[in-house]
């Protein structure tokens, strides 16, 4: 394949303070290819993975919105002081769950999910050591729905060079909570507990609709004890996970009978700061509004972050119990 050429850029917004990627090289990264042809599967003419078969696969990806290696660019956008951008450094991994191209990781066995676990904290802890990341991301995205670009089952794992502009308000918002003589976390954790919304729960995790749940399907799996990511969770806590998560994605593809698309993302401390606020949470939604219907981000989502849903979070929470 080709040498990679990364041209990352960071250009900070001017009227929010947020930070916007600016990658050149990535319209033109694989899409949808046919499965002989997929990156993922073992030893194709494609493939990334050598192997003849794997277990899970991590490797650097390809067409990354952060690299170390982009060149660097100009302090501010056409000599404007106010218009500032940075170089994208940082890193972009790709997450193989399995070589199996046709399965879901709603479908891998418990030992296999918890090996992709253990694969996310190993991760985290090396990108988190990385000169220049602030924030590790692991994720996944399934479904057309969801705009992936392969369908093997497949995650990846950020490594921003910032904090997030969601972490940011997460920190801010904790903050206040503390001053306030609260623990943020623990107390929606425990509101939500004892309310209408929960899921399904074990010694170490609970799963729930937040209460402002933004999209028509949203669940969050939020640890019992505060810990700031995947690298902190003790065995007992990871074998448990194993479990919930995968029965909590077989409950959303049983919501219509047939494979749920979603985001599924862990929210994890920043690397340096607030560390003791922000707790370690999955957050997993999907676009999905009815077996027939998307939800589409309107004016009010996309024009000004101000969120509508259709769906009460309470009834989504009945329904995957």
């Amino acid at each position: 394949m080709p040498p990679v050429q990364p041209l990352c850029e960071v250009r900070r917004d001017p009227l929010t303070g947020d930070p916007v990627t600016v990658t050149a090289h990535r319209n033109a990264r694989t899409f949808l290819p046919p499965s002989d042809q997929c990156p993922l599967c073992p030893g194709g003419p494609a493939s990334e993975i050598p192997d003849a078969a794997y277990d899970v696969a991590v490797f650097e990806n390809r067409f990354p919105s952060f690299d170390a290696r982009t060149p660097g660019v100009p302090p501010v956008v056409d000599g404007a002081p106010v218009l500032r951008r940075a170089r994208g450094a940082g890193r972009c991994e790709v997450v193989s769950f399995t070589d199996d191209h046709a399965t879901s990781m709603a479908l891998l066995p418990v030992s296999r999910v918890r090996t992709v676990i253990e694969t996310w904290a190993d991760r985290t802890a090396e990108l988190s050591a990385l000169p220049g990341v602030e924030q590790v991301y692991v994720f996944e995205n399934r479904g057309v729905e969801i705009g992936v670009t392969l369908h093997h089952p497949h995650g990846q794992i950020y490594g921003y060079p910032f904090v997030t502009p969601r972490t940011g308000r997460m920190l801010a918002m904790a903050a206040r909570h503390r001053a306030s003589g609260g623990e943020l976390f623990a107390d929606v954790l425990a509101a939500e507990r004892a309310g209408a919304r929960a899921v399904t729960s074990g010694e170490h995790w609970t799963a729930f609709v937040p209460a402002a749940a933004r999209w028509p399907v949203e669940v969050h799996l939020m640890p019992h004890r505060h810990v700031p990511d995947l690298v902190a969770l003790t065995a007992a806590e990871r074998d448990e996970l194993a479990v919930l998560y995968r029965d909590l994605l077989r409950r959303c593809d049983a919501l219509y009978g047939a494979p749920l698309p979603y985001v599924a993302g862990w929210h994890q401390a920043p690397v340096g700061e607030g560390r003791d606020l922000v707790r370690l949470h999955l957050e997993l939604f999907s676009v999905r509004r009815a077996a027939d219907k998307l939800k589409y981000l309107a004016g009010s989502e996309s024009g000004m972050a101000a969120w509508i849903n259709d769906v009460p979070p309470e009834d989504i929470a009945a329904r995957l119990r």
